[in-house]
């Protein structure tokens, strides 16, 4: 029984996780994080730890530091997140193909 509560909470918590980085929005583009298909994927641990998983639409993006500190603001607010880790990846590279319908159509994309 023990286990079914534990995973139940790992999806509530990894459902608000997501919900929180649709706050981020990516301050070139205008659009959130998950929307932009950027965030790879999120774990959390029994510690609280959270892991972000992401990439950037470019290497060397100049706005690094600023979705840092949003993502880390986001999640932080949530209450059992206790740490937060970004990991930076660019493999599987990022495409427009990665971008939700929402997106592709406030950008222009078709």
């Amino acid at each position: 029984m023990a286990e079914t509560t534990d995973t139940a909470y790992f999806e509530k918590m990894k459902g608000e996780i997501l919900e929180a980085l649709e706050t981020v929005i990516d301050p070139e583009l205008g659009i959130d994080l998950i929307n932009l298909g950027l965030i790879y994927g999120v774990d959390l641990d029994e510690n609280g730890k959270c892991e972000v998983e992401m990439t950037l639409t470019t290497m060397g993006c100049p706005l690094t530091d600023i979705l840092d500190e949003d993502i880390h603001r986001a999640l932080m607010g949530i209450d059992g997140i206790k740490d937060v880790e970004i990991h930076l990846v660019w493999y599987p590279a990022w495409g427009p193909e990665r971008m939700s319908r929402y997106a592709k159509m406030a950008l222009g994309i078709h």
